[in-house]
């Protein structure tokens, strides 16, 4: 599947031909196969939250909200002749991993990584990447048949008109000025997104930021001023112990350090923290490693 597509678009690319504006499939169609509906972003991505709801996640005594750790999501690229390609992460507890990746292959679905993003979670849960390339309504009923295999909500939940008015209780102002990137409320959860500075590809393809190329920084209040903060920082090989060092010695563990991707340009390092301190205390560790990375400003 990889092959089919890439052959013909990733070469015009690198020779820098021009490509045709591509149509969008019907992501009606790509939805119901899938079973839950998304959004279409920047870039013509349809971009599909399947936040792990049904799970209860402590780590040092904090329930953890789904937007915090616990999101899985599949992106999907238009890649012409009826073609797309899909990227995402699928958050998993250790007994579905097997039944998720079997179906997975069955289907010619690959998996990119598989790994835990946290540390002393309970209950533990990992972290499956995958790729596709094909028609994306047949990509999206194969993802629905590993899904199922899990107990991911495929269902639309019906928006609560509360919760999207509920005022968090944090000072993001602060966050906003020391990182110098603006976020944006998502289940209780303060998220900022910055992308890097770089083109990212993946077998010659553009990875967009709704594809997982950018940095992402989480923020879940815990009361007194206080936050609870994971995410990942995107890096090149340069750039990982600089930000290990900074974050370190900001009071900020580092709980992984892995690939996403299998055959990214440039080579991309996904640094993976966790701390629960203070807001402007952790605005200004984060800054630190920041300010280690080569990313695009005025996002």
């Amino acid at each position: 599947m990889r092959g089919k597509i890439t052959t013909g678009l990733a070469l015009a690319a690198s020779l820098g031909i021009a490509q045709p504006s591509l149509a969008a499939p019907d992501w009606k169609a790509v939805a119901q196969a899938l079973g839950k509906s998304g959004q279409e972003v920047p870039g013509g991505i349809y971009r599909v939250g399947l936040p792990r709801s049904d799970l209860k996640v402590t780590l040092d005594g904090l329930e953890l909200k789904p937007a915090l750790a616990l999101g899985s999501w599949l992106a999907f690229k238009p890649m012409g002749d009826h073609d797309a390609m899909v990227m995402g992460d699928l958050v998993l507890t250790l007994p579905e991993i097997d039944p998720v990746m079997m179906k997975l292959i069955e289907s010619g679905i690959e998996i990119t990584a598989l790994h835990n993003h946290l540390q002393r979670a309970q209950p533990e849960t990992m972290y499956m990447h995958v790729l596709g390339h094909g028609d994306p309504e047949k990509l999206a009923t194969a993802l629905h048949s590993a899904l199922q295999q899990s107990g991911t909500p495929l269902s639309d939940a019906p928006a609560s008109a509360a919760a999207a008015s509920k005022a968090i209780d944090l000072d993001t102002q602060t966050i906003d000025k020391t990182l110098g990137h603006k976020g944006k409320v998502n289940g209780d959860v303060y998220q900022i997104s910055i992308p890097r500075a770089e083109t990212i590809k993946d077998d010659g393809m553009d990875v967009p930021d709704a594809m997982g190329s950018a940095i992402a920084i989480n923020f879940q209040p815990t009361g007194g001023g206080k936050a609870a903060i994971t995410g990942d920082f995107v890096l090149i090989a340069p750039e990982v112990n600089p930000v290990l060092r900074a974050l370190r010695e900001s009071g900020i563990e580092v709980n992984a350090v892995h690939n996403h991707m299998l055959d990214d340009q440039p080579r991309l390092f996904f640094m993976h923290f966790w701390a629960n301190d203070d807001v402007g205390k952790l605005a200004k560790g984060l800054k630190l490693a920041l300010d280690q990375t080569h990313t695009r400003t005025g996002s």
